[in-house]
């Protein structure tokens, strides 16, 4: 199936600890220009992703944009820390000791629970961490679905412009063969604009026929376009055998194309024939467009 260089793919991962959003986008290039915007804590994915995107897609200017939301702060737990109270406790006990024995009758009083909690590093605000092998096969997995749905918005842009394609080779088939019909008319009215001519200027008299020969032999080789309408033939054909292909057609297509507009133009610089030159401009014009499409495709 051809593939449009134009499309885009989007596709997310959440979990309690954080969102993955990934978003590809691309339009028509001549090679393939690769560009990925990530956030600092994916840099070393980097070569790895791009070597995933290069398997979805051939030519094209890509943009792919990988956005991180880390959801951890949800997940704050208070933690208390028994060893660091401990040791509080221990101290205002050795300075109740010792400040009774050198002062009588005082007393230290225990703070009470909240203001004891209050002491530094009795308790803490700690995260949970997220495993860095379970994000990354996050990353991985999320990214191979936005490819996925970017090659299939490629494809199905690709099928329309193959149906356009056709569409128009089948009228450009219809014109090359009215140029088929048209040409030995041309010679045929030639024939008789000339026994005309020398009818008017010589009366009843028979042109020679060896003489009348050589002016159409001329005339023709002037006017003739069979090799030109052949060659269309063939590229017509060709060009529908390489739309039916399952890969990079792009450039063969823009090839046949660049053919196809040569020949036309010979065709229009031999036309001296009113129906002819406008069957050989609208030939053009169809190819044009054909040229046109081709640019966006893979």
């Amino acid at each position: 199936m051809i593939k449009s260089m134009t499309g885009y793919g989007r596709h997310e991962t959440v979990t309690d600890d954080y969102k993955i959003l990934i978003e590809i986008k691309s339009v028509n290039h001549r090679y393939c220009d690769l560009n990925i915007k990530l956030p600092k804590k994916f840099n070393a994915y980097e070569n790895e992703l791009r070597g995933i995107l290069k398997g979805y897609a051939a030519r094209g200017k890509i943009d792919a944009y990988i956005s991180y939301e880390d959801y951890s702060e949800k997940n704050v737990e208070v933690r208390y820390h028994d060893n660091i109270a401990g040791g509080y406790m221990e101290a205002i006990e050795k300075a109740e000791k010792l400040y009774s024995t050198k002062f009588p009758g005082a007393s230290l009083k225990y703070p009470a629970a909240t203001d004891f909690l209050k002491l530094p590093e009795v308790i803490s605000l700690e995260t949970k961490e997220v495993e860095d092998e379970s994000l990354q096969n996050d990353l991985k997995e999320t990214f191979e679905e936005a490819c996925k749905m970017f090659r299939e918005s490629r494809e199905r842009e690709g099928e329309h412009l193959k149906m356009d394609i056709l569409s128009k080779l089948d009228y450009i088939l219809k014109l090359v063969k009215k140029i088929e019909e048209r040409s030995p008319e041309i010679l045929a009215e030639y024939r008789q604009k000339i026994m005309t001519k020398v009818e008017e200027l010589l009366g009843d008299k028979q042109i020679d026929d060896t003489i009348l020969a050589t002016e159409l032999t001329v005339f023709a080789d002037k006017v003739c376009v069979d090799e030109e309408t052949v060659r269309l033939h063939s590229h017509i054909k060709n060009m529908r055998d390489t739309l039916s292909k399952d890969e990079s057609i792009g450039r063969k297509l823009d090839f046949l194309a660049q053919e196809m507009n040569r020949e036309a133009n010979t065709i229009l610089s031999k036309a001296n024939d009113m129906k002819l030159s406008a069957d050989a401009i609208d030939l053009k014009t169809e190819i044009e467009k054909i040229r046109e499409q081709i640019q966006n495709i893979e």
